[in-house]
């Protein structure tokens, strides 16, 4: 149970019509709004169950009625002041929401159901979302408005959610008025002297907290007396950070709670007992709270930390919980992040060796970056308990280095599958070995030669492909030469796209064509994505000798093409596709290092002699798959600077559907617009789903994208691109995840 003092979003004028109030109740979500009149008297409380009641007893509903006729006048409320365990007996099915009023009627909050979530600002702390990261700068300030307003720049640079200072009244704060430490011990005298110089003023916060709104980042402050917290409310704090030192000051606890705001309580140099009677009291008055451990010792020794009780305090706040580190090091927050914890606070400073304990315990800017970015990579990392499912990467690899179920001899239709004739060998392109048993016995529904795997299709007795499909621009098969010949068995499709690997670069076109042969339909080739030694093209790379054997292979690829026309008799020149480069190892350039990345591809492009072909530059997504794990592409992802590059250099695109979705994803921008902007510059398309900001080649229909909108749009943009369905590992068992996919898209395309 909370006192939520917030009670804007429960609250219409009594004048409001009853669509008013049912906008209201869409909104807040508490299914219930307070009818109050010009004087905050609540007048009727209206729930979606009165509006419902009131539509079925009308013969012709007029919405724009005063909600007050459809509101309840007789309801249930308590008195200011009435204790917590008196409010929650009132709550029954149907009245989880109850307005507390003052002596004259007014409303002054209204008592909900605790959540296990706050609501700081902008963030949102909840228990399945990220954690919300405080850069604490405290006094690290040293009593300078410019360097506070400095530390909050480096702070929100950093990636910070929230920032955090400390406001004090020495005078309320201290028995001598905080005018002199004289007589005190040696602990309480340095504090207090330090804090003689180095505590802003309530103007001068005010004027690091207006830095904050400036710099588009939320602030907090620690009041450590009660003046201190009346100045912070006059401001409009969003939320409040009580310190391990006022866990046990019941009265500034109380104090803070009647503020209604969000609050985050450690509890370090605390008992068991003590964090128990703090909980108490915040219970008591209905207040919004985490806990958090902490270790008030500056360093703090590893030994001290126990992050392990976390899982206590959870249990005797019935609460968020979350770690403040005053540890070297910016890795223990990390592992509470881990554990669970959904606040994280830690020090941030310009100097570890200003003068203050806290200076020492605390983060350089560069060094808060990099807590914070490996704080997001944990959270990433944590996943789900969900059931377990193979990654895109996994599947890859899966293929690569599993292994599968092959032929043992030549196997004809109809013969029946022995265990003599099934062997066990890599890679795992076919059925896994655990299938087996599955496998002997079934009757074979095609041919499968020596070597060759057996596939899932064949447990299931089904044929792929069919001759005939019809779409409404050219639509083709990608291919490789050694088994383009079965798919035009299977099917008639209008061209074919030769996805080369390196070897394939190395062989003769000609051994796999009968001599004078001409195929009628037209063809594209795909460049090599990997070759020997991990090399990758990449005609960005600043790397001379990587530039300059780039530009080699692409052409290889550019006179490939050209020796292959011979064998097609359509004279329209063939599109090739390059993924052009751009990527990095382990980060994205940010957006103005772009450009001179595109004007160097250009300068690559110029080397080349691309007469009789049509080159383009294929779109990519942010994580590619390549040599066995993630990469990070930069280049013709997103859509300006890729529209950009065409329009200043004259150059067209291969539109990887799949790709194009999940750079749309990662950037959180619609792909319609994605498509609306490099739709005029697009040649040729690569047509398959995707799922979040990895999940590529996916089949259609089962990921993300919307295919009538993105027909209806490419129908406007780019009428005549071919196409071809990219399914990951399509081509397996006769071409079954192709033909999948031109079955799917044919209602569309």
């Amino acid at each position: 149970m909370i006192l939520d003092r917030r009670t804007a979003p429960y609250v219409v004028d009594t004048d409001a019509s009853i669509l008013e109030a049912l906008r209201r109740i869409g909104e807040n979500q508490a299914r219930v709004v307070l009818l109050a009149d010009a004087h905050g008297v609540v007048r009727g409380v209206l729930t979606d169950g009165d509006v419902r009641r009131w539509l079925t007893a009308q013969t012709g509903p007029d919405l724009a009625t005063p909600a007050l006729e459809a509101a309840s006048t007789s309801f249930v409320s308590v008195a200011e002041g009435t204790p917590l365990k008196s409010i929650e007996a009132l709550m029954r099915p149907g009245v989880d929401r109850i307005p507390v009023l003052d002596d004259r009627g007014r409303l002054v909050a209204v008592a909900a159901p605790a959540q296990r979530s706050l609501t700081i600002g902008r963030h949102t702390v909840a228990p399945d979302g990220p954690a919300l990261v405080i850069a604490e700068i405290g006094n690290n300030h040293q009593g300078d408005v410019e360097l506070a307003k400095r530390l909050v720049d480096l702070s929100a640079d950093a990636g910070a959610d929230v920032v955090k200072l400390q406001l004090r009244d020495m005078a309320a704060l201290y028995r001598s008025g905080g005018s002199s430490s004289a007589g005190e011990d040696l602990g309480p005298q340095y504090t207090m002297n330090l804090l003689a110089k180095y505590t802003l003023s309530v103007e001068d916060m005010y004027r690091v907290f207006d830095h904050c709104a400036e710099r588009g980042i939320d602030v907090i402050c620690t009041p450590w007396d009660i003046p201190s917290a009346d100045a912070l409310e006059r401001y409009g704090m969003p939320a409040y950070k009580i310190a391990s030192a006022d866990l046990t000051n019941h009265e500034l606890l109380a104090h803070v709670a009647a503020f209604g705001r969000p609050m985050i309580v450690s509890t370090g140099m605390s008992t068991e007992s003590e964090i128990s009677g703090a909980v108490q009291v915040l219970r008591g008055v209905g207040a919004q709270f985490a806990l958090l451990q902490t270790q008030s010792t500056y360093p703090a020794p590893f030994k001290d930390v126990n992050l392990a009780y976390m899982d206590r305090l959870a249990e005797l706040g019935d609460c968020l919980v979350g770690y403040s580190g005053h540890e070297r090091g910016g890795h223990v927050p990390i592992a509470a992040v881990a554990r669970g914890a959904r606040i994280i606070e830690k020090h941030v400073t310009v100097d570890k060796t200003l003068e203050g304990n806290d200076h020492k315990v605390s983060l350089l800017p560069e060094e808060l970056a990099t807590m914070i970015r490996q704080i997001r990579d944990v959270e990433e990392a944590l996943g789900s308990s969900g059931p377990r499912e193979i990654s895109t990467g996994e599947l890859m690899n899966r293929v690569n280095l599993a292994k599968s179920l092959v032929a043992t001899r030549d196997l004809q239709v109809g013969d029946v599958v022995s265990e003599a004739d099934v062997a066990v060998k890599s890679p795992g392109r076919g059925l896994q070995p655990d299938r087996r048993d599955a496998l002997v016995g079934v009757r074979l529904h095609r041919a499968v030669p020596a070597g060759d795997f057996f596939y899932p299709g064949d447990l299931a007795g089904q044929e792929q492909g069919r001759k005939e499909y019809t779409f409404r621009r050219p639509w083709g098969l990608p291919v490789r030469f050694h088994d383009f010949r079965p798919l035009l068995e299977a099917s008639n499709p209008d061209f074919l796209e030769f996805h080369q690997s390196y070897k394939d670069m190395e062989l003769d076109p000609d051994d796999f064509f009968e001599p004078g042969e001409r195929l009628a339909p037209f063809f594209t080739i795909h460049a090599p994505d990997l070759y020997a030694g991990d090399f990758l093209i990449d005609l960005a790379s600043p790397d001379r000798a990587i530039f300059e054997r780039s530009i080699v292979e692409v052409q290889k690829v550019i006179d490939q093409a050209r020796a292959l026309r011979e064998h097609f008799t359509v004279e329209e020149d063939p599109i090739v596709i390059v993924t052009m480069g751009g990527f990095l190892p382990d980060h994205h350039v940010r957006p103005e290092e772009r450009r001179p990345m595109y004007e160097r591809v250009q300068q690559g492009l110029e080397r080349l002699d691309e007469t009789g072909v049509r080159l383009t530059a294929q779109t990519l997504p942010p994580f590619p798959w390549l040599m066995g794990g993630q990469q990070h592409h930069n280049l013709f992802m997103e859509p300006e600077d890729t529209a950009w590059f065409c329009e200043t250099f004259g150059r067209r695109l291969t539109f990887d559907v799949s790709h194009s979705k999940l750079a749309s994803t990662f950037f959180k921008q619609p792909f319609s617009e994605y498509i609306d902007i490099m739709g005029p510059h697009t040649e040729h398309l690569h047509i398959v789903d995707a799922v979040g900001i990895d999940g590529e080649g996916v089949q259609v229909g089962e990921g993300e994208v919307d295919f009538r909108d993105l027909a209806e749009r490419f129908d406007r943009l780019a009428p005549r691109a071919p196409f071809i369905p990219e399914i990951w590992m399509g081509h397996v068992n006769n071409g079954e995840g192709f033909f999948t996919a031109l079955d799917r898209l044919e209602k569309w395309f």
